[in-house]
């Protein structure tokens, strides 16, 4: 993006991460990888609202710099976001980077990061997830993409939004999954990218809609596949794409 320029050569990638100082100044002077970083997180929350899986200023991104996770701001359009808006917290949750107040889903964020090899994190609220996580305590096994997931994505109680009852509760779903949704809520996946992470947040919702749209078929049940079925096909996505 070539909002990249206005960022000053400077070799620091944010402030301490103690507790007990002033707040940390906006990030006007920040660049290398923090402001690479941004730029990626910022595109990405785009994305998520340009794609429907987000409406207004609702769902949220992090990605992960060193002990620096960059997250979006509480209740600020992505449209209006600029290199000098970045926000990063440390894993303990004490903000270093930036004068914005940060997503209030900061502990489902940093649950995730401090308890996974994590790059990159997306909530969303998108429709369909959002419905199946009304309706089952679990997403059953309605396409091989679930094996990309870890297998049938179960759905965590509900909890306050941005209370760590949630993100405990999240973290109890996510076992040996890479995301889950929220019950009454909407969807968490992570990756090691942040491309990875939307990707998989996005065919969730698309495994959503179709449980949806198949179970809906009055006097019909639909097929699902089995663990070893999910366990095939898990194998061979390791190998999907290119080198």
């Amino acid at each position: 993006m070539g909002d990249t320029d206005e960022w000053h050569t400077d070799d620091r990638d944010g402030g301490e991460g103690s507790g007990g100082r002033p707040p940390a100044p906006a990030p006007a002077r920040i660049h290398g990888a923090i402001a690479r970083a941004w730029d990626e997180l910022v595109a990405t929350a785009r994305r998520t609202a340009a794609d429907g899986l987000v409406v207004g200023t609702s769902g949220n991104v992090s990605v992960r710099v060193g002990d620096t996770v960059l997250v979006t701001p509480s209740g600020v359009p992505y449209d209006r976001l600029r290199p000098a808006d970045a926000v990063g917290v440390d894993l303990d949750g004490h903000q270093v980077l930036g004068s914005l107040k940060p997503t209030s889903e900061v502990p489902l964020h940093l649950a995730i990061h401090r308890s996974t090899d994590a790059g990159a994190v997306v909530h969303t609220h998108a429709v369909h997830a959002t419905a199946v996580s009304t309706l089952v305590p679990e997403l059953p096994g309605i396409h091989y993409m679930a094996a990309d997931l870890g297998g049938p994505v179960r759905v965590a109680p509900y909890a306050l939004y941005g209370s760590e009852e949630l993100a405990e509760s999240m973290l109890r779903a996510l076992q040996e999954r890479t995301g889950c949704l929220l019950q009454n809520h909407g969807a968490v996946t992570y990756g090691d990218t942040l491309d990875q992470a939307y990707d998989r947040t996005a065919q969730l919702e698309w495994m959503c809609r179709l449980w949806l749209t198949a179970a809906s078929v009055p006097g019909h049940t639909p097929s699902l596949l089995s663990p070893s079925q999910l366990n095939d096909a898990g194998q061979k996505l390791r190998g999907y794409g290119q080198r």
